[in-house]
């Protein structure tokens, strides 16, 4: 599966970072909170290091009686519940982004936000209610209230998971162009360790475990938060801390939709994820070939499988389809915070001078059927 981990860098810094970084937005600070670090840097360096957050839960059990496996966030009360655990989980990823930016942007700052879409045990919005008007919503834009004051624009919510990030970071694209704001932070938080989401997803077939059907299939349950603040290239880049200020710049994404979803009669040949790898990619049509893959399969063969069908029609842009990384096996699956973590992960890469080049692909695949790409240019540092 991977490897950013364990790939070197190639060519010239130059080389690989010729391309004007100020030409299109700019992340200028990034925070996390996950099962295997608690800020950005942490968390890099953790999967990097191939470091497993897996623990054994407190007190649930699978079919065969033993403990559910599960990837927890420590500094999280176990007890804590619905939008009040996604509000904890969010809260120091927000606050790392306030704080790794000594002068942020004096005007407002939008926020584009990815949560969970409606599951048992979730906190997600009912059906056919508006995505801002659910407790998660509502709680999440509480916290940025808090964080942001007067200062606050514009504010949505996607509450489809894992996609849900390219669609925040999207709808951001959108805010900046219009002027609506002057950054924006994209975020996405997810928690799938609810009692009875884990008793859902056992019941599913979804849960990885050697209950009575050992399902090898399924997938480590897991939380986490990721926030990134986006601005456009105006934006003085001397507001960042840092003697690079900029992590990376976003130069596109790609939406889609697919049909045949998982767990459903129908086949999947990745038409939908084919249709936001090709609309993400076209939009770098010039700019070379794609270095890196960071991505949210899981272990569930429904995942591997439309990625092999849609990496197969897209593998004239990648320098090596079957070369990504999956950081599931390190902090499992953490849903719809997946975005602005993978982003994380490929942007460190070229900070760290061990990304093979500048150009990474990112994408996501929701069980509802959105799917979501994008690629961002990260200069990669010589190495010494």
């Amino acid at each position: 599966m991977h490897d950013l981990r364990k790939t070197q860098t190639s060519g010239t810094a130059d080389a690989q970072g010729a391309a004007d970084p100020g030409a299109g937005l700019r992340v200028l600070a990034i925070g996390a909170c996950t099962p295997v670090g608690g800020t950005a840097r942490a968390t890099a360096a953790a999967v990097r290091a191939g470091l497993c957050g897996f623990v054994e839960h407190d007190y649930l059990v699978d079919d065969a009686g033993e403990p559910m496996r599960v990837a927890r966030v420590a500094s999280i009360d176990p007890e804590l519940q619905g939008p009040e655990r996604l509000v904890a989980l969010l809260a120091p990823a927000l606050d790392e982004v306030l704080t790794d930016v000594r002068a942020a942007p004096r005007g407002r700052i939008g926020v584009a936000v990815a949560l969970p879409p409606t599951r048992p045990g979730g906190p997600g919005a009912a059906p056919g209610q508006d995505p801002d008007a659910g407790p998660a919503a509502q709680a999440v834009r509480a916290l940025c209230r808090a964080r942001l004051g007067e200062r606050l624009g514009p504010f949505q919510a996607f509450p489809s998971g894992h996609a849900g990030g390219f669609q925040a970071l999207d709808q951001a694209r959108t805010w900046l162009r219009a002027g609506q704001a002057e950054a924006v932070i994209v975020a996405g938080v997810d928690s799938y360790l609810a009692p009875l989401t884990l008793e859902w997803l056992e019941a599913e077939g979804q849960l990885h475990g050697a209950g009575l059907t050992n399902n090898a299939y399924g997938f480590v349950p897991g939380e986490a938060a990721g926030a990134l603040l986006l601005a456009s290239a105006a934006v003085n880049s001397a507001s960042a801390s840092g003697a690079d200020p900029a992590w990376a710049e976003l130069l596109a994404v790609g939406l889609g939709r697919e049909t045949r979803l998982n767990k459903s009669d129908g086949v999947c040949v990745g038409e939908g994820l084919t249709q936001a790898l090709r609309h993400a990619l076209d939009e770098v049509a010039t700019q070379g070939m794609i270095d890196n893959v960071v991505c949210d399969m899981n272990g569930e063969a429904y995942r591997a499988d439309e990625y092999g069908f849609s990496g197969l029609r897209v593998r004239d842009r990648l320098r090596d389809p079957t070369d990504f990384l999956a950081p599931a096996d390190c902090w499992g699956d953490v849903g719809a915070a997946g975005a602005p973590l993978h982003l994380l992960l490929a942007a460190s890469a070229g900070r760290k001078g061990h990304a093979k080049g500048p150009l990474s692909l990112l994408w996501g695949s929701s069980d509802g059927g959105e799917r979501g790409a994008a690629v961002i240019r990260a200069r990669v540092a010589q190495r010494t």
